[in-house]
């Protein structure tokens, strides 16, 4: 059976990522801050008869709480098949380039780049076990520099100094972690869930959860002729599935 953890998963997108891959015969690791909610998540899904799922605390911008996550999933099971690194965080509403304060924008990086990669550095061992190793990296349609700077994007005007720089953080360490393992089984990318309705955004997006989530599972479960080094989004580029970056 293959193995999957997902940070952020007690709700929303990552939680129906978690479900969607227990659907798919995957035991999954359910990552969350707090245990509890996280525990409340597991007792949501078995109630639907997804038993093979447990939860993990896991703070990705703390770097004890990644340590030890990873020895709590090291004592669980020596091989880990998926890593989707969701959790993430949109810092103030209103981020404008020349009078947000530093420490904001510091706070959002932490999370969402900074925190990706410590996680990934901290299961990296873990994944390399596997046959066939999938890192999902969840960011933003609003990560792309090129279409930020394209006056006809209908987000053109959507800027912020915190959120949207980090996703583009985020894009450009996929592409150089996607090199790093190119020789390798490992596929590595960037997937836009698209503009989704759910806590984050106060439920102003169209799209649906599963809808969402379904492109984080599609990327989780490429086969072994799949592509990596890519910007999945269906929002940016509706036709081709690929995001300019």
């Amino acid at each position: 059976m293959k193995t999957a953890l997902i940070t952020g998963a007690n709700k929303s997108i990552g939680f129906e990522a978690a479900r969607q891959l227990l659907q798919n015969g995957y035991y999954v690791y359910l990552g969350s801050r707090d245990l509890q909610r996280g525990q409340q998540a597991v007792d949501q899904l078995q109630t639907e008869g997804l038993s093979q799922v447990e939860p993990i605390q896991i703070d990705v911008a703390d770097s004890a709480s990644v340590a030890a996550a990873r020895e709590t999933l090291g004592q669980k099971t020596k091989v880990l098949d998926v890593l989707i690194n969701n959790a993430g965080i949109l810092g103030d509403p209103s981020q404008p380039p020349l009078t947000s304060s530093v420490s904001m924008i510091k706070e959002v990086f932490e999370t969402n780049v900074f925190g990706v990669i410590a996680v990934t550095q901290a299961f990296i061992d873990l994944l390399r076990e596997s046959p066939e190793p999938r890192i999902v990296n969840v960011t933003s349609g609003l990560g792309s520099l090129t279409l930020h700077n394209d006056p006809s994007w209908k987000y053109y005007p959507v800027k912020g100094a915190a959120y949207q720089p980090s996703k583009a953080a985020l894009n450009a360490y996929t592409i150089m972690l996607a090199y790093e393992l190119r020789d390798t089984p490992f596929k590595v990318n960037a997937v836009d869930p698209g503009y989704t309705a759910t806590d984050f955004n106060h439920h102003s997006g169209p799209g649906t959860v599963s809808d969402a989530a379904a492109r984080l599972v599609k990327a989780a479960m490429l086969g072994p002729d799949g592509p990596t080094s890519q910007f999945f989004s269906d929002d940016n580029a509706p036709e081709t599935g690929i995001s300019p970056w």
